[in-house]
């Protein structure tokens, strides 16, 4: 069981699993939402327990982002299209004992920096 939480502690989740999909996003959106890219977990919605108020942002016809309204800490993201979500890795509070298993949309990196990892890598 992982757990994890926003800035200010308004919002805390639980979250049993999150290691089947590992993954550093490397798209435009990610970017600026997170300041560089933005590494995350994935678990059926079933697995999570939130407390808190997470306000979520259409950002994109088939996705949204969730975060705190006090703080601002971009927490979850969730395709319409899916019975689950992806989590921040950077919101979990101590070790997660998990292991990056991709890149995705690497064809949008920032050029400023390079993934020098042996990790496997996907343009979309």
């Amino acid at each position: 069981m992982l757990e994890g939480s926003c800035n200010c502690q308004n919002v805390r989740f639980r979250v049993d699993g999150g290691g089947d999909s590992v993954a550093a996003c490397h798209c435009g959106q990610c970017r600026k939402q997170s300041g560089h890219y933005w590494a995350s977990g994935y678990a059926p919605d079933a697995a999570y327990d939130i407390t808190g108020e997470v306000r979520w942002f259409e950002a994109s016809p088939t996705a949204k982002r969730g975060f705190c309204p006090n703080c601002g800490c971009f927490l979850f993201w969730k395709a319409h299209a899916e019975d689950g979500m992806s989590f921040s890795l950077g919101a979990i509070d101590g070790p997660t004992g998990l292991r990056l298993h991709k890149h995705i949309f690497t064809r949008w990196k920032g050029d400023y920096y390079d993934i020098a990892d042996d990790v496997p890598q996907q343009e979309d």
